[in-house]
């Protein structure tokens, strides 16, 4: 299952099902589980886990060292979740001491070719990283969101679960759960209405989302008052206490 070709350090530790290609490196402290496929000239570097069933394409860095000037080499790490797939030449850095120590893929995502995924991120489930979009340090992408192809996402910033940018986006603040955004900088444009239906939300709790959406960004309410409205909302829309949290939780403030 690991080519002849492949160079695979004595200190990793490898499941027996695992594929390895030809001029694929694989460091010390690499943990890999049961199931993944390695494709030929990909880099590994430790400590990073990888767990089951993943796919990761050829020409991908995984697990480097940050590239945070703060960084002095401390031992920090990667940890990949099941059943992710990491394109071409995508780039995934460990974590800093500064940050969470780790930068965290959970499962189920799709990571396009030539993403950069920075270091101390953290992707939720099911998320999709389109081609060359890229994550500064500190982001955290929630459950399901879709980033279009160049989307840049500023250190940081939280993108809501649910949500999608346009293509070419630049994000520089936080995007709330559900919304759409788009542009350079990046802005608020809608629900991600389609999204949500292919997922399986009902049509009243997407009727109460544009609503809510409305609220925000249509009425001219200071975001305290908007948010007063949402939470009396809230208890006929269960679906609405995810967008408010990701408003509330906002430290960046929201794009607007």
């Amino acid at each position: 299952m690991i080519h002849a070709q492949a160079i695979v350090d004595s200190r990793a530790e490898l499941a027996g099902d695992v594929e390895v290609g030809p001029w694929t490196y694989i460091g010390p402290d690499v943990h890999i589980a049961s199931g993944c496929v390695i494709e030929p000239h990909v880099v590994i570097r430790g400590p990073t886990v990888i767990g089951t069933n993943n796919h990761i394409y050829q020409f991908s860095s995984i697990g480097e060292a940050s590239s945070d000037q703060k960084y002095r080499g401390e031992p920090t790490r990667l940890v990949i979740g099941n059943g992710n797939i990491i394109r071409e030449g995508a780039t995934l850095h460990r974590g800093t001491l500064q940050g969470r120590s780790e930068t965290t893929i959970g499962n189920h995502n799709l990571i396009m070719a030539y993403v950069h995924v920075g270091h101390d991120s953290e992707l939720g489930d099911h998320t999709v990283l389109v081609n060359n979009s890229a994550l500064a340090g500190h982001v955290r992408v929630g459950d399901w969101a879709i980033l279009s192809g160049y989307t840049l996402v500023h250190q940081f910033c939280q993108i809501g679960a649910h949500s999608f940018s346009g293509m070419g986006s630049a994000i520089g603040k936080d995007v709330p759960a559900y919304v759409t955004v788009a542009g350079s900088p990046a802005q608020a444009k809608s629900m991600n209405i389609e999204g949500l239906r292919r997922r399986g939300f009902s049509a009243d709790a997407i009727s109460q989302l544009r609503r809510a959406f409305r609220i925000v960004y249509r009425q001219g309410l200071t975001l305290d008052i908007a948010l007063q409205r949402l939470e009396s909302m809230a208890d006929q829309t269960p679906e609405l206490a995810l967008f408010i949290e990701s408003i509330r939780s906002s430290e960046r403030g929201i794009v607007r």
